[in-house]
């Protein structure tokens, strides 16, 4: 492999999404390549937040998710629903729970969706070095993993180790996504469902 010096570094163009709005303030403008991680405990907005996110994708490239945890089930197609996905459903799909190894080689193909979301990390069942493995070879491609939270870390040791690998982390409380990754906006954070967040935050602090 050839070593780069910092001119060559610094002249290395990176495609990015051009973010803007709310979705700008909380995540500047991140590399489209990459691992993203998303995480928070049940009941805070995370398959929501998901969902706002995949439809912004979608303005940039087609977006494949894959439903390990929860499949076609009538909970996913709310979610969709809500989420107005049907504004984009020609850069949208859904599979109904692929196994990683059948995901994996679907990815392999020449033309398959360059960003995948994949729901959730611990259905998987992979390990660390796994994960690397899956990584590595599809490193033309945006995976963005979804994860249960044990407190306020990934569930799991594998979980935690892939979070931390992760460009762009985003931690999920309250109906706020909060940016702890390497791309963050002027705000840092994205209000998922405005008055829930308000409402939440504003009593904490009260609590304080």
């Amino acid at each position: 492999m050839k070593a780069l010096s910092i001119t060559d570094l610094i002249k290395m163009k990176k495609e990015t999404f051009d973010f803007n709005g709310a979705w700008f303030d909380a995540f500047g403008t991140p590399e489209r390549t990459g691992i993203w991680f998303i995480w928070g405990g049940s009941g805070n907005g995370k398959t929501t937040f998901t969902m706002q996110l995949c439809k912004e994708l979608c303005r940039f490239d087609k977006v494949l998710y894959d439903s390990l945890e929860e499949g076609a089930s009538l909970t996913m197609q709310n979610s969709i629903i809500r989420a107005g996905m049907l504004d984009v459903k020609r850069n949208f799909q859904l599979l109904a729970g692929e196994n990683i190894i059948d995901l994996d080689k679907r990815l392999s193909l020449r033309r398959t969706a360059k960003i995948v979301v994949i729901d959730s990390f611990q259905y998987t069942q992979m390990s660390y070095r796994d994960y690397i493995r899956l990584k590595e070879k599809h490193r033309d491609k945006l995976l963005i993993f979804i994860s249960h939270a044990d407190g306020r870390k990934p569930s799991g040791r594998s979980a935690v180790s892939v979070m931390y690998d992760a460009t762009l982390k985003i931690w999920v409380e309250g109906y706020r996504a909060f940016s702890k990754g390497r791309f963050i906006g002027s705000k840092g954070s994205y209000d998922i469902w405005t008055e829930g967040a308000e409402k939440y935050w504003g009593e904490k602090d009260i609590n304080k």
